[in-house]
């Protein structure tokens, strides 16, 4: 029988939106955001917004892809009580192959219910807090510019950048440097998305000590299945490291809880959805490995929706929230990256607390 609470309509759409900049980690470059937008409508008039954002270079992922995951899952969730959420979530988990597919219709579906009952999403989560601080990226550009975009970064008041690498040694070892003079006194991590083998990395990190640079992290630094290298460049580099591609699912985080290669785990929406993201993050801090949330190339709808579990969850002690300031415009209204890099969600009083500036057709 319908309730207030059930699912009447589920509809998905393109979110495009261009780029100040192309942002560059190995592996390929994004030029705009090519994005998929979701709405859940129950049968109470509560509307709920989710985001796929696919990510070729990382996932082999397209907006056609995640569009057409989305618009094949659809009609088993009409009817479907948005209250009993739990069973909706697992039966995307399941039946949807697409993660990004997933992180949409679940973030939808979950700010729809969390709207109908007037609570903030990170209630759900657990509201450990209500607000969480995102580092800033410097992406794969030369070392003059690295440098101005740190001294950027810290007038913004952050005090993590975060340094992508992986187009070659010395051009990453110049890269970093120009960050390290752009924004002295700033702590610094690594992110090579899988570029290096163990070996190139170990090299990298001891040519960064000769320069008294040491990173405070470095992430997915060998390919994904290089669970042993992960351990090296830990072992050896004396650096913490964080797995990204590396853990992909709930399986995976029970590997690395038992095998320990990296000390940090990255949870990323866009990798699992909503509630496996969720399952992650509990494996991984109950395992005590540190926790990092991280994003795709996101508007802050998704990035909203990552900093509420955060925040919920509490205990990250990383946060890479920060592609919505490569936007050339803000399709959302709503809470986005602040001041010092803050994610403040305080004023959320249902829901994500994001919503499209326009809304598109049905």
């Amino acid at each position: 029988m319908a309730t207030a609470t059930s699912i009447a309509r589920v509809d998905a759409a393109p979110l495009d939106v261009p780029m100040r900049a192309p942002f560059a980690i190995a592996g390929g470059a994004a030029l705009s955001a090519a994005n998929v937008l979701v709405r859940v409508r129950l049968s109470g008039g509560s509307v709920g917004w989710g985001e796929g954002a696919p990510l070729a270079a990382f996932n082999g992922e397209t907006q056609e892809s995640v569009l057409a995951a989305v618009r094949a899952a659809a009609p088993a969730m009409i009817g479907r009580d948005a209250g009993d959420w739990l069973p909706v979530l697992r039966s995307l988990d399941e039946d949807v192959e697409s993660g990004c597919a997933r992180a949409a219709l679940s973030m939808a579906v979950l700010d729809a219910w969390t709207r109908s009952i007037r609570i903030p999403l990170r209630r759900l989560f657990g509201g450990a807090t209500d607000a969480v601080r995102s580092d800033v990226t410097v992406d794969l550009v030369n070392a003059r510019e690295a440098e101005a975009a740190a001294r950027r970064i810290r007038r913004l008041g952050v005090g993590i950048v975060k340094i992508k690498v992986g187009a070659g040694l010395a051009e990453d070892e110049e890269r970093v440097r120009g960050v390290a003079r752009g924004a002295p006194g700033a702590a610094l991590f690594l992110d090579a998305n899988q570029a290096y083998d163990a070996r190139t990395a170990l090299v990298l990190l001891r040519r960064l000590r000769l320069r008294e640079i040491v990173p405070v992290l470095f992430e997915q630094p060998v390919p994904a299945d290089d669970w042993e290298g992960l351990g090296d460049v830990h072992r050896l580099g004396r650096v913490r490291v964080a797995a990204d591609e590396s853990v992909a699912s709930r399986s995976d985080a029970l590997r690395m809880a038992r095998l320990r290669r990296a000390q940090v785990v990255n949870v990323k929406l866009m990798k699992t959805g909503l509630l496996e993201s969720w399952d992650v993050a509990r494996i991984c801090a109950a395992a005590g490995l540190g926790l990092m949330v991280g994003a795709m190339v996101e508007t802050p709808l998704a990035l909203a929706a990552a900093a509420h579990l955060a925040a919920g969850l509490g205990g990250f002690e990383f946060v890479d929230l920060d592609t919505a300031l490569w936007l050339a415009r803000d399709p959302m209204r709503g809470p986005s990256f602040g001041p010092g890099g803050t994610w403040d969600l305080s004023g959320v009083t249902a829901g994500i607390g994001v919503v499209p500036r326009h809304e598109p057709r049905a």
